[in-house]
């Protein structure tokens, strides 16, 4: 089976990430993820091994859950590439508490590249084209510190792209300055503002803050919030996604909020929450359910450990990845928002599993 081309990956990104339907979608995956399985196969020696001898030779597949996959916790263990040393232009280190062990990522400048316009593709699909003014509700010390830069990092420089005018609005103590903030919003108040920030920082730092200190700051109409990773703490305290919305509605005046899921093991396929609540896949990338104990695929609506597929990954063998988060598909082609792909949901992770989310991995300041 031949490697996959790049410019047949470049045409994939070019289609409407969400206009695909199902039938045309999962043949063209399938044709790319089998190609791509082959590549690293052919290119990474400890992946063929692994995947040889856990899934056998076979190099066709009957379906997308027919595909070899790798638990994402291995990017721990092992450093896996399928280029040689001297392509790697970026190393990616997942974000983890010190002593905890991280995923480490390699990138070519082709992945790098598909992975950028990737998300360039999905995020413009719910916020639009135009680059609002920003406010990130982190602190800037990775940009100061590159020791510091890791998954995090990663994510707000590629999320600030959407923005222009960037405003950090916590300081290295995660403390919000309300002035400044105060001052940014009444400058930019005749235009909506991007909101930027981890869902744990977001709440505590934020929301909760506000809260405390008497904030009344009310953000332009039509403003919008961007946030993913965290969500384990919320669960613990019995924090919903309505339960998050409404306070940020409440607060700040913020109605338009999207939550992401996604992972430093494939960067660029993140999976963006529309306006009715349901995570969507983009026409790259895949989500499959499988049991937690059989790993056999489940049906829609059925709970298990979600598997994401995605084409972007070339320089590593990350293109499938059985995670270790619960989720549920709900259904496909069908979300009222219109966008096509499957729909689905991530309720929480498998016990005793731990914490490693980009906001999870911050100690809450004294």
């Amino acid at each position: 089976m031949s490697t996959p081309s790049l410019s047949s990956a470049e045409s994939i990104l070019e289609l409407e990430p969400f206009g695909q339907p199902s039938a045309q979608k999962s043949a063209t995956l399938l044709a790319q993820l089998s190609a791509l399985t082959a590549h690293h196969r052919a290119a990474s020696a400890p992946y063929a091994d692994m995947v040889n001898a856990i899934f056998g030779p076979d190099t066709t597949y009957a379906g997308l859950s027919a595909l070899p996959w790798l638990p994402v916790s291995l990017f721990k263990r092992i450093d896996l590439k399928s280029v040689p040393d001297d392509r790697v232009v970026r190393t990616l280190v997942s974000s983890g508490t010190t002593g905890q062990a991280v995923s480490r990522i390699f990138l070519d400048k082709d992945t790098a590249g598909s992975q950028t316009k990737a998300l360039t593709r999905i995020t413009t699909d719910f916020i639009g084209r135009q680059r609002m003014p920003m406010v990130i509700i982190d602190d800037d010390s990775f940009l100061k510190d590159r020791t510091k830069f890791n998954a995090r990092g990663a994510a707000i420089i590629g999320f600030s792209n959407f923005g222009r005018a960037p405003l950090y609005a916590l300081n290295e103590r995660l403390m919000p300055d309300w002035d400044a903030l105060t001052a940014y919003v009444e400058k930019h108040s005749d235009r909506p503002i991007l909101l930027f920030g981890f869902t744990f920082i977001v709440w505590q730092q934020f929301v909760q803050q506000a809260q405390k200190d008497g904030i009344s700051l009310r953000f332009p109409a039509g403003s919008i919030l961007v946030h993913g990773g965290g969500w384990k703490r919320l669960i613990d305290k019995q924090v919903s996604n309505n339960d998050f919305k409404a306070g940020l509605a409440d607060t700040f005046g913020v109605e338009q909020v999207h939550n992401y899921y996604g992972m430093v093991e494939q960067v660029g396929s993140v999976f963006f929450e529309c306006e009715h609540g349901w995570l969507h896949t983009p026409a790259y990338a895949d989500v499959i359910i499988r049991d937690r104990m059989s790993f056999a695929p489940l049906h829609f609506g059925q709970e298990g450990l979600v598997q994401v597929l995605s084409l972007l990954p070339r320089s590593y063998p990350g293109h499938s990845l059985l995670t270790e988060d619960l989720g549920t598909v709900h259904g496909e082609d069908d979300c009222a928002c219109g966008r096509l792909g499957k729909r689905f949901s991530v309720s929480g992770r498998l016990p005793n599993v731990e914490v490693r989310g980009c906001s999870d991995t911050r100690a809450t300041p004294a």
